[in-house]
């Protein structure tokens, strides 16, 4: 298999604190491949889009702390490359959609200036070619009348609209790679199924890798060739989506796939993982996860690694592998 487009090797990050450091990430490991669909999946707090935005280089400088590990992106040494070189690979070789548009859409700029500014900043285009690309795109995005739409700021078009905008323009540099941070967590449901529908039609179409974070079990389910679930600043499991879904091997995955509302029955009280995630300036040593999980004994207080767990390329870092079939 040829090399990665975004590779993670046993990343260890920290962000100083009084007192102490917080440890956000803890020896991640995470690889995208060209023309896949990977998913990250887990609580709040587990590390998912400080993995997302350290691999765009686009936390604050200074802010932060490596302790180990490396990040290739596209070939290049992500942690030492300048920020002139970080610049030519953001928007035309590697793009991002964020949680929210409206923070990362200037809302005193028409979705045309937006557009077409991005699109002549990496191709050699003249402002009208441009501005048709920009039209193409949002119609390809399902987005009716959209001249009329070019006219208009950010703050007048729904959310759902918006977050198309958005994957507009992660693909209107034609990019390798695409890394899209919890793009329908705003959404309500039946608008977030038509935002994964073109996100992966469109990924599919053009051959662009995604990196897709989330964390909803059912919509990485929906979209992603492969899977890694993260706790506490760690990938705790990992393999082919399908597999992880049908016969999840560690509790915390076990535990995620219970809470989905889709696996419980009408009017029944939702299930809950009890506890809580850990303070990451003081992990408990051993599983992180041991105190809230149901397998937990003595053993668990020793530190497992991520290992083969019966599936095809299915690793978990559990002393106690779950070896449960669901019915998807």
């Amino acid at each position: 298999m040829s090399e990665p487009l975004l590779a993670i090797h046993d990343l260890q990050l920290s962000f100083p604190v009084f007192q102490g450091e917080v440890h956000a990430l803890n020896r991640v490991s995470i690889t995208v491949h060209r023309g896949e669909i990977v998913g990250v999946v887990g609580e709040s707090g587990s590390g998912k889009s400080v993995t997302a935005m350290l691999a765009m280089r686009l936390l604050p400088a200074n802010s932060y702390r490596i302790n180990g590990g490396s990040v290739r992106l596209l070939g290049a040494d992500a942690l030492n490359a300048s920020e002139k070189e970080m610049c030519r690979l953001r928007g035309a070789k590697v793009a991002m959609i964020f949680q929210e548009p409206m923070t990362a859409l200037n809302p005193t700029r028409r979705i045309g200036q937006l557009m077409t500014e991005v699109i002549r900043q990496h191709q050699r285009l003249s402002a009208r070619e441009a501005q048709q690309k920009a039209i193409a795109l949002l119609t390809e995005m399902q987005i009716a009348d959209a001249p009329q739409v070019m006219k208009r700021y950010p703050f007048e078009l729904s959310g759902g609209m918006r977050q198309r905008v958005m994957i507009a323009l992660a693909f209107s540099c034609e990019p390798e790679l695409i890394i899209a941070d919890e793009p329908t967590t705003a959404l309500d449901v039946t608008v977030q199924r038509q935002v994964l529908r073109l996100l992966k039609q469109k990924a599919r179409a053009s051959g662009t890798a995604v990196l897709f974070i989330s964390h909803d079990m059912a919509v990485v389910s929906q979209l992603c060739d492969r899977l890694y679930v993260m706790y506490a600043g760690a990938v705790i499991e990992s393999g082919k989506t399908q597999q992880v879904i049908a016969r999840p091997a560690h509790p915390y995955s076990v535990g995620l796939l219970r809470c989905a509302p889709e696996a419980s029955e009408p009017r029944a009280e939702l299930p809950a993982i009890p506890g809580t995630v850990p303070n990451l300036t003081a992990l408990p040593t051993g599983c992180a996860f041991r105190e809230r999980c149901f397998a937990a004994d003595e053993q668990c207080r020793q530190t497992p690694t991520l290992s083969p767990c019966g599936g095809e390329q299915q690793l978990a870092a559990c002393w106690h592998p779950q070896r449960e079939q669901r019915h998807v």
